[in-house]
């Protein structure tokens, strides 16, 4: 292994390009020696043909459980291309769903004339199992299966920096692995082999899988066509039935091929790069925010986290993905360009209740304490391109408020930079940690952030020397590692893995649940017609949620009235008068955060909601289901009747 802690000044950014001066891969995963010798052959026998094979096919997640996303390229060659898939659960008699499709830049496809087509299917069931193809300029590819989980909970692969084409430079059977174009990028070809490794072992593990986060740098190549990088990365098997929402890294921002190659639900246009910007989806109790924090302006990034509250406000856990690690333990991006954007994103995460932040970058594995903002003011810092524009400018940080220039690797001597550098740091301790015991938290204040190590094992880090306050636990054996989340109506539960070189799998961390009830309160915040009603109330991790009853009753008599009635499940009926008696008082207890359908005039809603003592707790949102004009401020639900 080989230390990365350097002096700034001796290794040049032309010979890190695309990493920072500092962080040098200690070890990575050597294919030819995990893969099994009938395996890697095979692979490697295969490799010219993937490399050369624009076509894969990726699935994101959709808006929402009930959709999936497609995006692949078709050679223009074969013919127009035709966005098209053919979906269903009758594998003989599948329906046409149609998207678009537009030119991909000719200079990243070896100057061969490529389509890229992007099509969103809907109307997916739950626990249902459904059979597809895509059409490649008018031809239909193989069938393959796709199956749907219960919708209500989500077991989620959660991975980092696969960066397929990082291991160049590394010795492999008596030669060094070079990152060149086509199928001479030898790199590519031992970490494209790793990645689909440690995808068929976590699915094998966990085969209730129902999709995938990937935290960044799904490739290498900075600014450069990198087609066999994602012909690699797009290869596996089992990509072909589970969805994978990435996130662009460093590696993947400075060109389009990303949003070619990933199409993205609820693209915001904030925070975009060459490569795309912020967008969100939702699964089960989730909302999951995905931010681009290779674009600097933060004041995008809170637009983009507004307008995915503004879509799902009652979900019980709002989880976000970010490449940059603001709050890692790698060397050494953890104490240089991966937490430029703590001060502005740390009091953001607090004021939409973030509960968890999924990170990469570091190739080292860490998870936090509990954190939030200490509420004082602090600098705003950006990175800036290098002078060509072909690469991040690793060496510096800037302060967007004074434009000043901070060395992230003062040279010995300069008295400047080094204060510049250590103002940067003692600035970046913005932090509070938050004062829990055990692996266990209920209703927590603070965000829990995650940093993943290399899925793949394409390029590993050393830990910085120093653990962190702020972390709670950490690791690098240099294996590639995996994390495995477990979200139901009430509970965030995280476990990791590491893949040993035959194959077997460890666990390297405890178990970590966030745990969300409910409160009764006993005093109602809620006017109708600005007199005070009789509601109540229940509080489930910052989200507040109403007795359904209580409303029925504060609403009787007026034009907004509805009665609510129990048959094998709720049935509200709009217009009419609630007829059952007044519900007590409530009494302080506590519940569990579920998801509720109730039939409202025939029709079917799914909401989330609250049961307490067998009495159902529903959110604001729910009221314009029935046709009440409410709104919510300063804690007071206030209700207007027509």
């Amino acid at each position: 292994m080989q230390t990365k802690r350097v002096l700034a000044g001796v290794l040049t950014s032309t010979l890190l390009l695309g990493t920072c001066p500092a962080a040098l891969a200690a070890d990575y995963n050597d294919s030819s020696l995990t893969g099994g010798s009938a395996a890697w052959q095979a692979w490697t026998e295969g490799w010219a043909a993937l490399a050369a094979d624009y076509t894969q096919v990726s699935l994101t997640p959709g808006a929402d459980e009930t959709q999936v996303n497609f995006a692949w390229y078709s050679k223009d060659a074969d013919g127009a291309a035709t966005p098209v898939v053919h979906f269903g659960t009758d594998r003989s008699n599948l329906a046409v769903f149609e998207g678009t499709s537009a030119a991909v830049d000719s200079s990243l496809t070896d100057g061969e004339a490529y389509s890229y087509n992007h099509v969103t299917v809907t109307g997916l069931q739950p626990n249902t199992t459904y059979y597809y193809t895509v059409e490649k300029s008018g031809t239909e590819t193989e069938v393959q299966t796709y199956t749907t989980g219960d919708f209500e909970s989500a077991q989620i692969l959660y991975v980092g920096d696969p960066q397929i084409g990082a291991s160049k430079g590394q010795p492999q059977n008596g030669e060094e692995l070079v990152a060149d174009s086509g199928a001479a990028n030898t790199a590519a070809r031992n970490d494209g082999f790793a990645w689909d490794r440690t995808l068929d072992i976590a699915t094998a593990q966990n085969p209730g899988l129902d999709f995938v986060i990937s935290a960044g740098d799904q490739v290498n190549k900075t600014g450069q066509a990198k087609e066999e990088e994602y012909a690699g990365y797009l290869a596996p098997d089992a990509l072909a039935s589970l969805p994978v929402a990435t996130t662009i890294g460093n590696h993947d921002s400075l060109n389009p091929d990303y949003q070619y190659h990933f199409y993205n639900p609820n693209q915001t246009g904030y925070g975009e790069t060459e490569a795309g910007g912020d967008y969100y989806y939702s699964y089960g109790s989730g909302l999951f925010i995905v931010l681009n924090t290779n674009n600097y302006n933060v004041a995008e990034h809170e637009q983009a986290i507004q307008e995915a509250v503004a879509s799902d406000p009652d979900a019980a856990f709002r989880i976000v993905t970010i490449h940059q690690d603001i709050y890692g333990s790698g060397l050494d991006h953890s104490d240089t360009d991966g937490m430029i954007l703590r001060t502005q994103l740390t009091p953001i995460f607090d004021e939409y209740d973030i509960d968890v932040v999924l990170q990469g970058h570091d190739h080292t594995y860490s998870r936090t304490k509990l954190l939030y903002g200490d509420g004082q003011s602090h600098g705003t810092y950006e990175f800036r391109l290098n002078e060509d524009g072909s690469d991040y400018d690793w060496d510096n940080a800037y302060n967007t408020q004074t434009d000043e220039q901070i060395p992230l690797y003062p040279e010995e001597g300069d008295t400047a930079g080094q204060a510049a550098h250590d103002a940067f740091q003692a600035d970046n301790n913005c932090y509070t940690i938050e004062d829990v015991q055990g692996n266990t938290v209920t209703n927590p204040q603070g965000t829990l952030y995650m940093t993943a190590n290399s899925a793949s094992g394409s390029k590993f880090y050393e830990l910085i020397s120093s653990q962190q306050d702020y972390v709670a636990a950490r690791s690098q054996n240099w294996l590639p590692s995996y994390s495995v989340i477990n979200l139901t109506a009430d509970s965030f539960s995280i476990d990791t893995y590491q893949i040993t070189d035959n194959g077997t799998v460890e666990k390297i961390d405890d178990t970590f649940t966030i745990r969300k009830t409910a409160d009764v309160e006993e005093t109602a915040a809620v006017t109708v017609d600005g007199e005070a009603a009789e509601v109540a109330t229940a509080n489930v991790g910052g989200q507040t949620y109403y007795r359904l009853r209580d409303l029925a009753t504060a609403l009787n008599g007026t034009a907004d009235q509805f009665n609510v009635e129990w048959q094998d499940g709720v049935i509200v009926i709009t217009g009419e008068a609630y007829t059952a008696e007044a519900l007590a008082p409530a009494a302080e207890a506590t519940g569990s955060a579920i998801s509720l359908t109730i039939e409202v005039d025939g029709q079917m809603v799914t909401t989330s909601a609250a049961e307490i003592n067998d009495n159902n707790y529903v959110p604001a949102s729910l009221l314009a289901e029935l046709g009440v004009t409410a709104s919510v401020s300063n804690g007071t639900l206030a209700i207007t009747t027509r």
